[in-house]
């Protein structure tokens, strides 16, 4: 019987720094992963996102709102997906909030590989 490849697990990337988004998406194409990349809050919550398979990865400062913001939204239409939250120096109200939305919080400076990591620890690749 063929072997039916799985398609790659997706990264739902959600951050209004082009520069940074771009990086990202690339990092995480060349580890493997699907992209799907949104400069907007309101962009991220006209997608249809998959029930399985992905994460997101939002940024804390948008231009219009929060990244917390826009998981609440979410998790108010029941979207279950794991979230990581990147930011920088969160106050405690923002660990809080991460917390009871269920969102693993990665701080910036993106250092080293602590996101990369987070993201293997929710979607690991499979081997070829």
């Amino acid at each position: 019987m063929p072997v039916v490849a799985r398609p790659a697990p997706m990264v739902i990337l959600l951050d209004d720094d082009t520069a940074l988004r771009q990086a990202l998406t690339f990092s995480l194409e060349i580890e493997g992963y699907q992209v799907l990349a949104c400069e907007t809050g309101e962009q991220l919550l006209d997608q249809t996102l998959p029930e399985a398979d992905a994460c997101m990865v939002l940024d804390y400062r948008l231009e219009t709102g929060t990244g917390l913001d826009v998981l609440e939204a979410l998790r108010a239409r029941g979207v279950v997906l794991p979230a990581i939250l990147i930011t920088s120096h969160p106050k405690p109200d923002v660990h809080a909030r991460a917390e009871r939305l269920e969102a693993i919080l990665v701080e910036k400076p993106l250092l080293g590989d602590l996101l990369l990591a987070r993201i293997h620890d929710i979607l690991p690749l499979q081997a070829p």
